[in-house]
Parts: structure tokens; sequence; C-alpha cells
């Protein structure tokens, strides 16, 4: 979450002259339990995209469906990585330190609510919070086939856990190259490279480079050839998420935010096989949209393939735990992939 995004908490509780808004915007909740515990998420439609038309084709993403999503529990919301299985299975994480896995139920792909949810702090190699120990800004998630990964933009560190990784412990991966990321503007994206010529690696991009304006630090880590590489900066868009789809080609969350424009969301994609040392990667913007849209703070993105055989992006959002804001999970399918 930047400074940008936390501003908009501030801004708007200023706008409805509300004390009382401005401390929720900026209290992380306290509930993170150690043990697994199953929670209830409540899902409502989000019937059409771009607000006050039935239009469902934006270029080459056509809208399937979206969801707002509400729960009792505590600390849900702040959800800023998202990692989406093909059987619909995924595993997220939240600015305040929390796992939270389930299954995205659907209908023809169209996503309906979420099922079996369940929530647990993420734990340190004693077995200890993480968030009571300075690490609770988690900003991404990814999956290998015997681990999940874990990015914390604040630290800037990446921790390892078992694939089922509620309740279990975690270990650091160390990873010099990301040490020199800027506080609030470090690692929000992250990747495992499964197969190909880095196999093995995690593929991490930051929000920002070193001044706002510069192209965004990519970083390979582990595998046979790691190093660095940078995605062109696009206008004035920062990264929020990268997924690898079934496809080939890595899929780029962005955003881009001011006080007078609010959240505007940007998606990008390039082939994989363009990740490499040394490497200046521009990509396809595949949309672009603003606040005319049902869109907030989106974070998180998971890619998987429809029967049909469409890649399927899903992404949902970090609301910042403000009121103000709103936990929207979307869903498109990309035609001529």
């Amino acid at each position: 979450m930047t400074r940008g995004l936390r501003a908009l908490g501030i801004v708007a509780a200023g706008i409805l002259g509300g004390a009382l808004l401005f401390n929720l915007a900026f209290s992380k909740p306290g509930a993170l339990p150690p043990e697994p515990v199953a929670i209830t998420v409540t899902a409502q439609p989000v019937a059409t995209f771009k607000r006050g038309d039935e239009l469902t084709q934006f270029g080459p993403l056509k809208f399937l469906g979206g969801l707002v999503l509400t729960s009792p529990f505590p600390g849900f919301g702040g959800i800023s990585g998202f990692a989406l299985e093909q059987d619909g299975h995924f595993l997220a994480i939240t600015d305040a330190g929390l796992f939270l896995s389930g299954r995205l139920v659907t209908e023809n792909d169209r996503p309906t609510g979420l099922a079996d949810v369940t929530a647990a702090a993420l734990l340190d190699a004693d077995g200890k919070v993480q968030a009571e120990n300075a690490r609770e800004d988690v900003e991404s998630v990814t999956l290998a086939p015997d681990a999940a990964y874990v990015a914390m933009e604040t630290i800037n560190e990446i921790w390892r856990y078992p694939r089922d990784a509620l309740g279990k412990r975690g270990t650091l991966v160390p990873a010099p190259a990301i040490k020199g990321l800027r506080r609030n503007t470090g690692l929000e994206s992250l990747a495992f490279m499964p197969s190909g010529p880095l196999k093995g690696a995690l593929i991490a991009i930051g929000e920002e480079g070193a001044k706002k304006a510069d192209d965004l630090p990519g970083f390979i880590i582990g595998g046979p050839a790691p190093g660095t590489f940078t995605v062109t900066k696009s206008g004035p868009f920062d990264a929020t998420d990268l997924a690898l789809g079934p496809d080939g080609n890595f899929y780029l969350l962005e955003r881009h935010y001011t006080p007078l424009e609010g959240v505007n969301m940007q998606l990008r994609r390039f082939p994989a096989s363009e990740v490499k040392p040394g490497a200046r990667i521009t990509g396809e913007v595949l949309g672009r949209f603003d606040m005319g849209y049902e869109i907030d703070n989106m974070e998180g993105l998971g890619v998987t393939r429809s029967a049909a055989g469409e890649i399927l992006l899903t992404m949902i959002s970090d609301d910042n735990f403000s009121p103000l804001q709103r936990t929207i999970l979307l869903r498109f399918a990309v035609s001529g992939d």
C-alpha cells in the first residue's frame, strides 16, 4: 500500500469531516489468530463493470462478473496479494499479516462467492506472529509446487512457507538484491517460474524505481540465472501484482492514484521468455480504467484458464481497512491471447 493510497483515506475522511473515519482508515485489525479459523465471507454481485453501462467488452478484456466481499471477521480486508489455482482454490494475504485461504465459487466462469474461507496469521521461523515483529506489510503471494512465497514491502523480505501455509512456520529467503528498494515502494509483485530457463526462480517487481519516474525494478531470485531487469514505466502507473499465466505470459497489474482523479487501474502482459538478466521489458497494455468503472485499489491478481481455453484474470482490491473503500473481486477473459 503506497503513501498515496493511504492519503485516499485522509482525503475522503476530510470530505466527510469525520475524525472517526480517519482513524478507521489507518488502523489495521488486531485479529491475527496463530491457528487457522474458519470465517464467513458474504458476496454481493457487481452487475456491470462500467458504471451505468451494460457493455462487457473492453478491448481484449471481456468482463465476466465481479463481487463486493464483506465479512464479520474483524481481520478481513486489506487484501494485497492473491494466488489462484486452476481448481478455484486460492491463497491470499493481507496488509495486516494474515493468510486467507478458500475456494472461489463460479458459475460458467462468473464469480459468485467465496467458500471454505480460513484465516491465520503469518508466522516466523519460531512460530511467532510476524506482524508482532514489524513484518505486517505483506504485499504479494505466489505458489510453487511445494511452497508458498510471500513478499513484505516495508522491510523488503521474502518468506517461504509450506504450500498449506496457514498455521505453519516460515523461513526467510536470502534476497540481498531487494534490500535497496525504498521503504514503502518496495516489493509488490512476486511470481514463481515452474519451468523454462529460469526454472525454480522467483520473479519480483518493485512498486516503483529509485525515483517515481524511473522504470520498475525487476529481480530474478534464485534459479539458474539470478539477476535484475527492468519493466518500462507506463505513464504514471506503479506495479501492484504479477502473475504467470498458463499461456506463458506474465500479467502485470498496475495502479495510479491522485486525490483529484482517485484510483486508476492498468493491466499489461509480456512473454515470460523476455525475463532475463539485463532485460528491459515494455509489454502490451490490455486495458486502463478510471473511477468511471467498478474498481477500487486493485492489488491482487490470479491468472487461470477456462474450460473453453480462455485466459481468465481475477483481481481483488485492498480496501486499506477503510470504511470508505471496498473489497472488490473482478474477473475478465482475455481474447486474442
